[in-house]
């Protein structure tokens, strides 16, 4: 199939690799670009103070968090099966998946680690889905929240990913979170090509993620069985 990818360009190169060596043709329109942000050691290392758990909503907040401080020392609790890796990767452990969104998270947490167990931090990028400080907050935990990168999303799609989408040449399009697909949507909108989806499938990873990619019309609209890239890339057989 031709696939379009939508996701930051280093969270691309290796599904890409993994794509085309089954036979697929690939191309990429990264939705958002990350920006680590600096000087943060100080206001971090102060948030730290009697934390005894990591909260990481992204594999790109583990990034920005292991390049911030060799700590490791600290159970992980990770929103979903990619950031879960991205933190055993970086050293952490133990470490405990949820089931792909903020809400799910918040439900292991409180299963997982009472509030008498130490604060909590959550390693967080400048645009964030839902509020997992107040909702655990609520809870009596104490929750702290640095913001270690930003997140900024596209102003336009590459030149020749909109002539193609608008010429019906992809025959899908890979969503890993509800605002890639809504950036993804709008961009598409703006460029007046909405149509060249009626010839692609929107291949999601996630149902809040297929809500948000569902503006388009789509020829069809699949949502992994659970919110892994695994499971994501297994719709495509």
């Amino acid at each position: 199939m031709h696939l379009l990818l939508t996701r930051p360009e280093s969270e691309s190169q290796a599904l890409r690799a993994r794509l085309l060596a089954l036979g697929h043709s690939v191309d990429t329109a990264p939705m958002l670009a990350i920006r680590q942000k600096h000087d943060v050691e100080p206001e971090l290392s102060s948030a730290l103070d009697g934390v005894t758990a990591l909260l990481f909503t992204s594999a790109n907040g583990v990034r920005a968090f292991a390049d911030a401080t060799p700590r490791r020392d600290f159970i992980v609790y990770a929103v979903g099966p990619a950031s879960a890796l991205a933190a055993s990767a970086a050293g952490f452990a133990p470490v405990e998946a949820a089931g792909g969104d903020v809400d799910l998270l918040a439900q292991l947490v409180r299963a997982r680690h009472a509030p008498a167990a130490g604060a909590l931090l959550h390693a967080a990028g400048s645009a964030r889905a839902g509020d997992l400080q107040a909702m655990l907050r609520a809870d009596g935990y104490d929750v702290r929240r640095v913001v270690l990168y930003d997140a900024e999303t596209a102003i336009a799609l590459p030149a020749s990913v909109a002539s193609q989408f608008g010429a019906k040449a992809y025959d899908g399009v890979l969503f890993f979170s509800p605002r890639t697909a809504a950036t993804f949507v709008t961009l598409v909108e703006r460029a007046g090509i909405a149509a060249g989806a009626t010839a692609a499938v929107a291949f999601c990873l996630s149902a809040n993620v297929a809500r948000e990619a569902a503006v388009l019309p789509w020829r069809a609209v699949r949502v992994a069985a659970s919110p892994s890239e695994a499971d994501l890339t297994a719709l495509l057989q």
